[in-house]
């Protein structure tokens, strides 16, 4: 189904090089997977509506709640650098 010539083409485009065996492997291994896919064109879809999405539900939401946690001090404890409460991090843009 793909030919070797195409596996090498798809190789090249990917800047990837393989020996002769693992271009004979991929050859077979992708035309079983695209004989295997083409058996989708048998299932009948006539009468199935088209879907856009697959969860019926909108959207599922949570009711925010504030918890406890840590305290700033707390979270800054470990910090190798901070200031004015906050992480201080090297520039990375003048």
């Amino acid at each position: 189904m793909i030919s070797k010539a195409e596996i090498e083409h798809v190789a090249n485009l990917a800047k990837l090089k393989f020996d002769e065996k693992e271009i004979e492997d991929f050859t077979e291994k992708f035309s079983e997977i695209i004989s295997y896919v083409e058996k989708l064109q048998e299932v009948d879809t006539e009468n199935v509506k088209a879907t856009y999405q697959v969860n019926s539900n909108v959207q599922f939401m949570r009711e925010d709640k504030v918890e406890e946690s840590f305290s700033n001090e707390e979270a800054l404890s470990n910090a190798p650098d901070k200031q004015y409460g906050y992480f201080k991090l090297p520039k990375i843009l003048d």
